[in-house]
């Protein structure tokens, strides 16, 4: 296993593009702290975002898992390229001819998926931890280590999304087309949404439906943080509005995108198993 992953990460660093793009992807994580920089003081006007909470712990693992979920793009781009370089620089025949099994190079791949999910999910861990105890009105440990469960659904939320970018590198074997692919399935979904709920059941039903899709279920895990801030909901009850969600992380949520994950990829060892190399 390490052996494997020991390739595969060589192969990348040599790669100048996947280089970059890696170092860029740690870098933009590390750019979240400057959230608590920003801070405007124009006459009666104050306004600094770190005093509005979103540092505070235990609100600050939901805030940040949310940002740093958009980051994710950059290994996006990195998985699938590491796919298409293997066709056309004819790596991926040369591993197999060398005694390595289509099951192994699938499994090595995977595994790099694997680390880039854990390491990013430690290091926004980490990230997190220090902007909290700088900033946090709360130091109690109780509170502190509490909504830990959506570092979880970050780490599954980006293993679930890097293996459904592995199986388009494979599928598609051209980095630019993968990552079209991906932009169009991601329409795919919105308007098998819409059809479904059109013609076929209820809207409620249809959403229900959605839900299992997997870039959706993916977007499930982590819901959007900025309503669970005390003047957000303020303002909303001077409005009329109920702000009061289900912000939870569930274990349905996290084994539906799981079991995608588990799927892709094994159609990514079905379909390489299956063409000629």
């Amino acid at each position: 296993m390490i052996r494997l992953l020991q390739i595969e990460f060589i192969k990348l660093w040599n790669n100048r593009a996947s280089r970059v793009l890696i170092i860029s992807y740690f870098v933009l994580l590390t750019f979240i702290s400057l959230i608590a920089a920003i801070k405007f003081d124009i006459g009666p006007i104050k306004f600094h975002l770190a005093e509005l909470g979103i540092f505070d712990f235990p609100y600050i693992w939901h805030f940040n898992a949310f940002i740093a979920a958009f980051f994710k793009l950059f290994l996006a781009v990195v998985i699938v390229s590491m796919m298409a370089n293997e066709y056309s620089n004819k790596t991926i025949k040369q591993n197999l001819i060398d005694g390595l099994s289509k099951w192994e190079f699938v499994y090595s791949k995977f595994l790099t998926v694997l680390a880039f999910s854990a390491i990013s999910t430690l290091f926004l861990f980490v990230i997190s931890l220090a902007l909290g105890l700088a900033y946090s009105s709360f130091d109690e440990l109780s509170i502190i280590f509490s909504d830990l469960e959506f570092i979880l659904a970050y780490f599954v939320k980006l293993l679930g999304f890097f293996s459904f970018c592995l199986f388009l590198g494979i599928l598609v074997k051209r980095s630019a087309f993968a990552l079209g692919f991906l932009i169009l399935w991601l329409i795919l979904e919105q308007l098998m949404f819409g059809l479904i709920g059109w013609k076929l059941t209820s809207w409620e039903t249809a959403q229900k439906i959605k839900d299992f899709f997997p870039l959706e279920s993916m977007q499930n895990l982590v819901d959007e943080p900025f309503t669970r801030l005390s003047a957000v909901k303020n303002l909303g009850n001077q409005i009329g509005e109920d702000l009061n969600f289900d912000y939870a992380v569930h274990w349905y949520e996290i084994l539906i995108v799981l079991c995608w994950t588990a799927l892709f990829i094994n159609f990514s060892y079905s379909l390489l198993k299956k063409r000629d190399l």
